[in-house]
């Protein structure tokens, strides 16, 4: 598996590039996260999210779609994503939880015809199908914090184990042969190194990569860590992708998402990374 850039990929955020060759049968998936619309971002991403339509056959979103999570944010975000004609698969980020409207802005987020998951499944075509969690942290490896002490202590890991069973049952619910896992949180510290070690263990938990090892995701993506790496993999193989918008135009100016090219052997075998949009 090897990343390539295409040629003409996003110059000053605003040209278009010539369509990529598809392989017959592969999806082309468009990711991002961590885009934080706050009132005053009308207009912002609007036009460089419409570009999907000519890029990629999904838009996946992996949370923090908005700033503080209130109503009005909720709002722009639906305006931007306005254009879009090609199906939206999101998750909620933290940020998306902050004023306690979730709910209501899920509400309208799905009205706008995205497909919002919270332990729920999207199949795009009998081919290929996502499952979708905020997930939560926890740290990873020897840090991982364990349910041992205190209540609140136990609660905490009580709640990242429950992310981790949902997206077991979602990945198990899938039938099509591809699974593509959505995520808020990383699932893998490969993803994150970059960031303050300090702050590693809020930004996931390597709970969370058992599920795509055991149901053989073709591929994962995940955000909030800004600072992070783009790419790494579980210890079963499957590729991850850290799509957090701070880290893709680090990779390149002006980009939106980060595009992937996923087909049937891809379960097997893996995908191909294709570029930043």
């Amino acid at each position: 598996m090897t990343d390539r850039s295409i040629s003409g990929a996003i110059s000053n955020g605003h040209e278009r590039r010539a369509a990529q060759p598809r392989k017959s049968g592969s999806v082309r998936i468009a990711a991002v996260g961590d885009f934080h619309c706050g009132t005053d971002d009308v207009g912002a991403y609007r036009e460089l999210f419409a570009r999907v339509n000519d890029e990629a056959e999904v838009l996946v979103l992996t949370g923090d779609l908005t700033r503080w999570g209130a109503l009005a944010e909720f709002k722009v975000v639906v305006g931007e994503l306005a254009d879009v004609t090609v199906p939206i698969v999101a998750v909620l980020g933290n940020h998306d939880y902050e004023s306690g409207e979730m709910e209501v802005g899920s509400r309208m987020l799905r009205a706008r015809g995205v497909h919002l998951l919270s332990g729920d499944t999207f199949e795009l075509n009998p081919t290929v199908g996502f499952a979708g969690v905020k997930g939560f942290m926890g740290g990873f490896g020897r840090g991982m914090l364990t349910p041992f002490g205190e209540p609140e202590t136990k609660a905490f890991v009580k709640a990242t184990l429950n992310e981790v069973h949902s997206l077991e049952l979602a990945l198990r619910r899938l039938s099509t042969p591809v699974r593509v896992a959505v995520l808020h949180y990383a699932p893998i510290a490969a993803t994150i190194v970059g960031e303050p070690e300090a702050i590693q263990p809020y930004l996931g938990t390597d709970r969370l990569a058992e599920p795509l090892d055991r149901f053989g995701a073709a591929v994962a993506f995940h955000g909030h860590a800004h600072s992070g790496t783009l790419r790494g993999t579980t210890l079963g193989g499957v590729p991850v992708f850290n799509v957090s918008l701070p880290l893709l135009r680090k990779e390149r100016p002006g980009a939106m998402y980060y595009i992937y090219d996923v087909s049937a052997p891809a379960a097997v075998a893996g995908a191909k990374a294709i570029s930043l949009g």
